[in-house]
């Protein structure tokens, strides 16, 4: 089955074309990062607008390189939520209008649980199996027993990750997003320099914090203030930052494994293209003889080619949306199962 489907749940509108939930056709991407860089983060109202026009130029263009038409399809696929509600509803009004059209069955997906199923485009992964999904508005661990089958074992009780990169990088006057920045710098520091805390490391809970880490930074440049961009201590504060986001992710990613017995993981989101991440999380899955899947950047940042995994699964098996879903800007994913028990 060719699946189309449509991603713009923040600032990326895209479009791809799946077949079979594993082979990708085409993926396509806009990016609105050089427009919300001047406000130092993502303006919902612009978002929402750049997906407006962009949004039929980005599907044509996934159709054009994957050599298919709309009548080739076998349905349609688009992120319902969670995300921004005007950004959500372009990309889930253009899906309902093709689907409608043409005649194909569709279906919503939740953003996150396309993140899960990433990896899948390059390598299946067996269930059950752990996932760390970290990006800008999500640090989550869940157990995954199938799809639609969703545990939530942890998840952050303030900042997320990639929202804690985001900020101290503008702390540090660097433009957004500022994450990718941190860690081409840290690679040149001493992640020891500076001894930021690691929050709620020895709680006992699978839970994340990241407040209190971007509070430090922010206090130790107020006690010690950059002479520049090319202050000499930068790549070191870098570092030490960047430490304390993978100690902590690490730590409680290996307390998740040990409690949910699972034997497999998968590390998604934004936040897993960071090369420290992606190398911490590689020790430990060689220290406790783990299998490890993180997905290439390009499908560990919001695309469109992870949504078909989990569609075609819906739709094999009967479970389409039908053309009255609306938008969720707030979705939990282990509610999942009632939602598809409501299709």
């Amino acid at each position: 089955m060719l699946l189309l489907a449509i991603e713009s749940s923040c600032d990326e509108t895209a479009a791809a074309v799946v077949r079979d939930g594993r082979t990708v056709l085409s993926s396509v991407v806009a990016s609105q990062i050089a427009v919300h860089a001047e406000y130092g983060g993502v303006v919902p109202e612009i978002a929402s607008r750049r997906h407006l026009e962009a949004v039929v130029p980005v599907v044509e263009q996934a159709l054009h390189q994957a050599g298919v038409w709309f009548s080739d399809l076998g349905g349609v696929a688009a992120t319902q939520g969670p995300g921004l509600a005007g950004a959500l509803l372009v990309g889930l009004s253009t899906a309902k209008a093709l689907a409608f059209a043409n005649r194909l069955p569709l279906v919503g997906i939740n953003h996150i649980e396309g993140h899960l199923f990433a990896s899948f485009l390059e390598r299946p992964v067996e269930f059950p199996f752990l996932a760390l999904v970290v990006s800008g508005g999500h640090s989550h661990l869940y157990r995954v027993d199938g799809f639609g089958r969703y545990r939530t074992l942890g998840q952050t009780i303030d900042d997320a990750a990639g929202e804690a990169f985001d900020k101290v990088a503008k702390l540090l006057g660097f433009s957004y997003p500022g994450g990718a920045l941190i860690d081409r710098l840290a690679v040149d520091g001493d992640p020891a320099a500076v001894k930021f805390p690691r929050p709620l490391l020895h709680d006992g809970s699978c839970n994340f914090s990241f407040s209190g880490l971007k509070t430090a930074v922010l206090t130790h440049l107020q006690k010690f203030p950059l002479s520049g961009p090319d202050d000499p201590r930068l790549p070191d504060l870098c570092a030490s930052f960047q430490a304390a986001v993978c100690d902590v992710l690490v730590a409680k990613t290996s307390a998740a494994l040990m409690g949910s017995g699972c034997n497999r993981l998968v590390v998604a989101g934004g936040v897993a293209c960071n090369s420290a991440l992606r190398r911490e999380m590689g020790c430990l899955a060689d220290e406790r003889g783990i299998e490890l899947h993180i997905p290439t950047p390009a499908l560990c940042a919001d695309n469109a080619a992870m949504l078909a995994v989990p569609a075609d699964y819906y739709l094999e098996h009967g479970m389409e949306s039908g053309l009255g879903l609306d938008a969720l800007a707030v979705w939990p994913l282990d509610s999942i199962t009632a939602h598809l028990a409501a299709r």
